[in-house]
């Protein structure tokens, strides 16, 4: 405990890329640019979503919960990012740095469970349109979004809290862009296996979990598309569907890597590159993917900016 308690005072140190000095300016423009489309493109699904009374249907309800997520997720760690590429100062307090594990790891886990969620809102969508509206009722879809919240939270509490008491030696250098809970086991100097043991059965269990049910769902979906006699309304679920298995793999393909393997093996750059793109990449690219094919999303946006330009020229 004093070897902990000495560390609780200290800085810890955020590598990154350091030993790659010349990728600090760029780099910091990327996440710069990135995380203003991440806040307005979340940021305009939730609004037109709320705005629009055509869009109150469950998959916009967990959509609006999507995109929220998304915006806490990339405020988690880019500000931070940010910071630390602008300048010299790599430094992150302790006490933040842990905040940081805590929520990370509480939303990466939330959002892994929500995409399992939205693909079952798909499957009943899809094939039980005429009970669609009955089964998924508002009283279902929050219960099923505050399930996918504290299994989140649940989970982070355990994993991050086993972690912190881990002892450090004073060891401050951590060689990541934030504060992930892989990344801070191998700053121990003490046996990590029931961390490492607790973090892969834990991560297995919630990524295969949803991922299972997201498949099961969309071979049921599948068949059904299939079933439908128009080529139109094969093309509309299609497109609906196709939307969220992009999400879905951009999200868990990285998850798989870095979480499912033994933390010895797999490159550390490699690593920190696939974490930039799970936790900034797909946050900004959701809202695009989800827009650019929904027609009634673009119609709602452009009605709302036809409202806003004709209220500001009265």
């Amino acid at each position: 405990m004093k070897l902990i308690n000495r560390a609780f005072s200290e800085d810890f140190i955020l590598l990154g890329f350091t030993k790659y000095p010349w990728l600090d300016r760029p780099l910091f423009f990327v996440l710069l640019i990135s995380y203003m489309f991440t806040l307005l493109g979340n940021i305009a699904i939730i609004l037109v979503s709320q705005l629009d009374s055509q869009l109150r249907s469950p998959m916009y309800f967990f959509l609006t919960s999507l995109s929220f997520l998304d915006l806490c997720f990339t405020t988690t760690t880019v500000p931070q990012m940010l910071f630390n590429l602008q300048g010299p100062n790599k430094n992150i307090t302790y006490l933040g740095c842990m905040a940081q594990a805590y929520v990370f790891h509480w939303l990466g886990c939330t959002e892994c469970v929500l995409l399992g969620i939205m693909a079952l809102d798909r499957y009943v969508a899809v094939c039980k349109p005429l009970r669609y509206s009955v089964i998924m009722d508002h009283r279902l879809c929050l219960q099923l979004s505050s399930t996918a919240w504290l299994t989140g939270l649940a989970n982070s509490l355990l994993q991050s809290t086993l972690t912190v008491q881990l002892p450090l030696c004073g060891n401050q250098m951590l060689d990541h862009f934030f504060c992930e809970l892989p990344g801070l086991i191998k700053m121990s100097c003490g046996d990590t296996t029931v961390n490492e043991i607790t973090l892969s059965v834990v991560a297995t269990f919630l990524i295969m979990g949803p991922l299972s049910m997201i498949l099961v769902s969309y071979s049921y979906i599948a068949q059904t598309v299939l079933r439908i006699p128009s080529a139109a309304g094969r093309l509309k679920a299609f497109n609906t569907c196709s939307s969220h298995l992009l999400v879905v793999s951009l999200f868990y393909g990285p998850g798989i890597y870095i979480y499912m393997q033994p933390s010895e093996e797999g490159s550390q750059d490699l690593i920190k590159v696939l974490t930039l793109f799970y936790c900034v990449i797909t946050p900004m690219a959701n809202p695009f993917i989800y827009t650019l094919r929904n027609k009634d999303v673009i119609g709602a946006m452009r009605k709302l900016l036809r409202k806003a330009i004709s209220t500001k020229g009265i």
